[in-house]
C-alpha cells in the first residue's frame, strides 16, 4: 500500500490536485478514492464519457463521501467528448460553469476550439470574456500544440494553439503541451504573467505525442515553475495530470501518482522555506 504524502503548509499554500484524467482508463470514482488515500488537496474533474463525470449529484456524493473537494472542472473539449453535454460548444461551457458553481470549484479549464469549429472559433475570445464577466468561476484557457504527422505540422486549433497570442483573463499552463509544442516553457509562463490561473503539471521530452509523464521524468522545467509559483504568490491550483495508462497494476498507477504528488509538494515546500528565510533575513 502506498502511504499518503505528507503535506507541508506554508505562507503560500498552493493546493495540489489530482486530475481524474490521471487514472484513465479507470473511472472518475477511482480518482476520488486515490486522491483521498494519497492525501491530495482535491480533484479536477475531466468531463468525458464516464457518466459519473457528467453528473453533478454523483460528483457531489463522491466528494462528500471521500472528503475530497472538487477544485476545477475540465470542460469536455476533447475529440472523444464531442457529443458529451451537447454538440454545441457554448452549451458545454455553460454546463461546465454551472457544475463548477454548484460543486464549489473555482476554475473551468477550456481548450481553444478546433479549426473546423469555425463559428465557435471566430467568437471564442469575446465569448470567453462574456462568460467570465457573468460568474466568479475562472475560465482558464489552456495552451495546446500543433499536431504532427511525419515531418508536417497540422494546425488543429483556432484562433491559436499558443493561447498567449490572444487576450484571455486567465490561462492554464500545461507542461506536457509545452513539451509537445517544443516552445520555451518559462517564456510562455512569462507571457501569461499574472493571468496564469491554473497549472497542469506533467512532463515531456518533446515527442510528437502528448506524453503527460510524471514530473521529473522528462525535460520540462517542472521544479523551476513550482519555484516561480511560490515566489510570485500564485493563488491557483497545481493539478497533476499524468498518463498512467501503461501501468501494469493498480499499485503501479498509485505509485506513479504518489511520486507526482511527492515531487510537487517537496519542491513547493523547499521554495516556501527559502522564501521564509529570505523574508526573515531582509
Amino acid at each position: 500500500m502506498v502511504e499518503p504524502v505528507a503535506r507541508t503548509p506554508g505562507p503560500r499554500d498552493v493546493k495540489v490536485v489530482l486530475s481524474t484524467a490521471s487514472v484513465y482508463p479507470e473511472s472518475t470514482a477511482t480518482a476520488f478514492e486515490i486522491a483521498a488515500r494519497l492525501g491530495y488537496d482535491g480533484v479536477e474533474v475531466m468531463v468525458w464519457t464516464d457518466p459519473v463525470s457528467q453528473d453533478i449529484e454523483a460528483l457531489r456524493r463522491l466528494s462528500d463521501y471521500h472528503q475530497v473537494p472538487i477544485r476545477a472542472i475540465h470542460a469536455p473539449c476533447l475529440l472523444i467528448t464531442q457529443r458529451v453535454w451537447s454538440t454545441d460548444p457554448w452549451t458545454k461551457l455553460q454546463r461546465a460553469q454551472r457544475a463548477a458553481e454548484k460543486l464549489g470549484a473555482s476554475t473551468v479549464v477550456v481548450h481553444p476550439p478546433f479549426r473546423w469549429q469555425r463559428q465557435y472559433s471566430r467568437d471564442f475570445v469575446s465569448g470567453i470574456w462574456r462568460m467570465a464577466d457573468e460568474t466568479r468561476v475562472r475560465f482558464a484557457v489552456e495552451n495546446m500544440y500543433p499536431w504532427r504527422y511525419r515531418d508536417r505540422e497540422v494546425l488543429a486549433y483556432a484562433p491559436e494553439w499558443d493561447v498567449t497570442k490572444d487576450d484571455y483573463r486567465h490561462f492554464t499552463i500545461d507542461l506536457s503541451h509545452t513539451a509537445t509544442s517544443r516552445v520555451d516553457t518559462m517564456a510562455m509562463v512569462d507571457r501569461m504573467g499574472d493571468r496564469l490561473g491554473h497549472v497542469h503539471l506533467a512532463d515531456g521530452r518533446g515527442s510528437a505525442k502528448d506524453e503527460h509523464l510524471v514530473p521529473g521524468r522528462g525535460d520540462q522545467p517542472c521544479a523551476e515553475l513550482l519555484e516561480r509559483l511560490v515566489r510570485t504568490g500564485f493563488e491557483g491550483h497545481v493539478v497533476i495530470e499524468v498518463n498512467t495508462r501503461r501501468a501494469m497494476s493498480a499499485a503501479e498507477r498509485e505509485a506513479d501518482l504518489a511520486e507526482a504528488l511527492e515531487f510537487t509538494r517537496r519542491h513547493l515546500a523547499s521554495y516556501t522555506a527559502a522564501h521564509v528565510r529570505e523574508v526573515r533575513g531582509s
